[in-house]
């Protein structure tokens, strides 16, 4: 797990994302894209180690997978309930309408399918660090 914000540290610093994937290639792949942009990334590779993170950090925004080791719908509610001012999305290979329906209902703001656009990604992180500003807005 890379270097976290604490609750105290994180006050006008830069955009603090976390992302949440088992796949260890997409999750480094998501990381470099955010680094980039200027945005402090935490990673984690399960659903107990996320909620874990939130113990100790509050993410501007958190980016999940939704099939993972410990992961689930109901990891979703449990997500949105240790960060309830965190806008949320999901990732997934296994997208569907009722799966989604489902993840909405649980909190998330944001869905998208695998493989997805980073660029997409993108877009979505910058629109919610405006919705959500954090004293830094990376992808302006």
């Amino acid at each position: 797990m890379s270097p976290a914000t604490t609750r105290e540290e994180q006050g006008g610093q830069s955009c603090t994302i976390l992302v949440v994937d088992d796949d260890e290639a997409m999750r480094s792949l998501l990381v470099d894209a955010l680094q980039e942009q200027g945005c402090r990334v935490i990673e984690s590779e399960s659903g107990t180690d996320a909620l874990n993170v939130l113990k100790s950090v509050v993410p501007n925004v958190i980016v999940t997978d939704l099939k993972m080791p410990d992961g689930g719908f109901p990891y979703l509610r449990r997500l949105q309930e240790g960060a309830p001012q965190s806008p949320i999305v999901v990732m997934t290979a296994y997208g569907d309408s009722q799966s989604k329906a489902k993840a909405l209902e649980c909190g998330v703001q944001g869905y998208f399918e695998k493989p997805l656009r980073i660029s997409d990604l993108k877009v979505w992180i910058c629109h919610m660090c405006c919705l959500h500003p954090c004293g830094n807005l990376p992808f302006l």
